[in-house]
């Protein structure tokens, strides 16, 4: 299947029958990312440090935020998430590793990823767009292509994100912009259809608290912005 294709499945089931078998056939049926993520914030002095070659990651602990009044499980199995909402493209890739297990990637762990649109509007009800859930393969590592969000309601631009390593466990947070892209980027159709705040991360105590560590650092990729992150579960 290609990556962008989507399948509905129970994301609890997967988590309970994905194995190592059942692990690389996930991989192999939602598609494997490109790219090397990089570190979440500073390397702690625990964590193992990359060096000559090695592409073990330095990672922390990533710090937790509410899910906000917008999540939906909805098992959209799916890389592309898009559903052809208009907006700068953006690529997120993510790796996720155990940080009390020496930053070990997590495979076949659930990642669920979900914010606004260009206008600053969610989907709800039967609407599905900007929502999707990928898991991770045997490095820990999975790909959403998006959109950059929109501004809404006083916060700091973000996107949402929640990792299910097992059935019964679960970290939440959000990634947020650097606001000079940011301004950039809402010059562009179709975002210039607002009068974007002339500073869009400083009024929101959230970035105030955990911008240091969760704002990504995106870089050109074509028309659009990608960037990476290692995402430090417990």
């Amino acid at each position: 299947m290609a990556e962008n294709d989507t399948f509905r499945t129970s994301r609890r089931a997967v988590l309970l029958a994905a194995g190592s078998a059942g692990a690389a056939l996930l991989t192999a049926a939602c598609g494997g990312p490109g790219g090397t993520p990089g570190p979440a914030g500073r390397p702690s002095a625990a964590a193992p440090r990359p060096s000559g070659g090695s592409s073990t990651p330095a990672c922390v602990l990533t710090p937790e935020a509410g899910a906000g009044p917008y999540y939906l499980d909805l098992d959209r199995v799916r890389s592309d998430i898009t559903e052809g909402r208009g907006g700068v493209p953006f690529r997120l890739d993510l790796t996720v590793v155990r940080v009390s297990a020496g930053c070990r990637p997590v495979a076949a762990a659930s990642v669920d990823v979900w914010h606004a649109d260009a206008s600053g509007t969610y989907s709800t009800g039967k609407d599905t767009f900007l929502r999707g859930t990928q898991v991770t393969d045997g490095a820990g590592r999975c790909v959403f292509r998006t959109i950059v969000p929109g501004w809404y309601a006083g916060l700091a631009p973000h996107i949402h994100f929640k990792v299910h390593p097992d059935s019964r466990s679960e970290t939440t947070s959000q990634f947020f912009f650097p606001e000079d892209l940011l301004l950039q980027v809402y010059a562009r159709q179709p975002y210039a259809r607002r009068t974007a705040p002339e500073h869009p991360n400083r009024r929101d105590s959230r970035y105030r608290a955990a911008g240091a560590t969760m704002t990504l650092a995106p870089s050109r990729d074509g028309d659009g912005y990608r960037a990476a992150y290692t995402i430090g579960i417990a």
